[in-house]
């Protein structure tokens, strides 16, 4: 286990316990499970669940409008008034409760499963933006690397193991099985729940501000700040430039999480026992890749780390683009007889790569650019420019499949990608790294 120079095993292993209970909300509500259930069962508009797609997307996009709205100010009021793990533990509560909820979506039900995942994941997505911002109190710039991509891992090992028995135990996702399956949500905000835990019991609250309660008074504070800040943000240049790269990448990473499960479905008419094993792929690469690229980007540095995972996603895209064409060409050059759902498990692996080492690297490069003082508020912003680019790239996802269908609109994701690297370019992490350590909080 990791120790750094700032934090102990165990502080660093409750941390990274928040990334692996809510796998449990990313993997069995978002990508797995109800997403399927919602577009193919709840709305229900067959053959192609267009309208389901389009209200999946909306929904979705929606709640992160409203992290969008509420996550840099919010950041400013934890760092004001020591605030971190009180406003950590409400988005964490709201979440539970919300997703425990969704037992009671039953097939037309439409506006209540959409009401329920736009809270859930409101408050899901805030609460991914709260535990990051504790990232740069944990260890050295140098070291945050590693600390980053064992807390993604670990992320994906918790989702291994929720959708593992998600699996298992409820079965396929079909109208005749809907009793069962039904209990995702449940089962999802139970592990949360409980898996937690370690978070709030062994990390410390950083020593930023002055504990005050979190009153309206507070919260005026906490915009003066913000708008302090936004004043400042000239000085770092090169974390702006990041976040611009961000925003497309994570455009097309938002589009994966929400619509891969779906496209298998969908388009590729995968068994359940493909849809098993490209899950187990996907978390098992995902852990590999958060890892190894992490240990790479002490090594080689956050920009050249990040750049490869683009690079890595955009040719993860292509596969799943071309895989009927690649299962034909497999099968012609090595004599084989493959299908495109086998072949999808390739395409699933290299997804699975880039998915755990694009989000762990691109946030422990925003933890070396940011400020000890301010991290709370600029990893709201990380939140920000994230969920921004989640509305951007599902609502375009969402009526690009509207007009073209969901195979077609899946090359989207190859453009924003490629976008993502043009102001990644300009980044001079050397540059970033010394602005952050030559701020200093204004005096009052």
């Amino acid at each position: 286990m990791i120790r750094t120079s700032k934090a102990g095993r165990l502080e660093i292993f409750g941390w990274s316990m928040f990334d692996f209970a809510n796998q449990a909300y990313t993997l069995l509500i978002v990508t797995v499970i109800f997403g399927d259930l919602y577009t193919r069962i709840i709305v229900g508009d067959a053959p192609d669940y267009r309208l389901g797609n389009l209200l999946w997307s909306l929904a979705l996009s929606l709640s992160y409008l409203l992290v969008v709205i509420s996550a840099p100010l919010i950041g400013a009021v934890m760092d004001h008034a020591q605030a971190k793990k009180r406003v950590l533990f409400l988005s964490y509560l709201l979440t539970v409760v919300t997703t425990a909820l969704l037992y009671f979506v039953a097939p037309g039900w439409i506006w209540l499963g959409f009401a329920l995942i736009v809270v859930s994941n409101t408050a899901y997505s805030a609460g991914e933006s709260f535990i990051a911002s504790f990232l740069p109190s944990l260890g050295a710039p140098r070291e945050l690397g590693r600390v980053s991509g064992f807390g993604w891992a670990l992320g994906y090992a918790g989702g291994l193991v929720a959708a593992g028995f998600a699996l298992v135990f409820l079965g396929e996702v079909s109208r005749e099985n809907f009793d069962r399956i039904r209990w995702v949500g449940p089962f999802a905000a139970a592990f949360f729940l409980l898996a937690a835990i370690p978070t709030f019991l062994w990390v410390r609250e950083p020593a930023i501000g002055e504990r005050r309660a979190l009153t309206g008074h507070v919260l005026a504070l906490g915009a003066r700040r913000l708008a302090e800040t936004l004043r400042t943000v000239s000085q770092f240049p090169d974390l702006a430039r990041l976040f611009a790269s961000i925003f497309f990448a994570m455009a097309g990473v938002y589009v994966i999480v929400a619509f891969s499960f779906i496209y298998g479905a969908q388009i590729i008419g995968w068994s359940e026992t493909t849809r098993a094993l490209m899950f187990v792929v996907v978390q098992i690469t995902a852990l590999a890749g958060a890892l190894v690229f992490g240990a790479l980007q002490d090594r080689l540095g956050g920009r050249l780390t990040y750049a490869l995972t683009l690079l890595l996603w955009m040719v993860a895209i292509l596969a799943i683009y071309f895989v009927r064409e690649l299962a034909e060409a497999t099968n012609a050059l090595f004599g084989l007889a493959l299908d495109a759902e086998q072949l999808f498990l390739f395409a699933g692996l290299l997804a699975g790569l880039s998915l755990g080492s694009s989000q762990s690297v691109g946030r422990a490069l925003v933890g070396v650019f940011a400020p000890l003082s301010r991290a709370a508020e600029l990893f709201g912003f990380w939140g920000l420019f994230s969920k921004l680019a989640a509305i951007f790239g599902l609502f375009g996802v969402g009526l690009l499949q509207w007009v073209f269908g969901l195979e077609g609109a899946v090359l989207f994701c190859i453009v924003l990608f490629g976008l993502a690297l043009l102001p990644l370019a300009l980044v001079d992490e050397a540059r970033g790294r010394e602005a952050a350590e030559r701020f200093r909080e204004p005096a009052t």
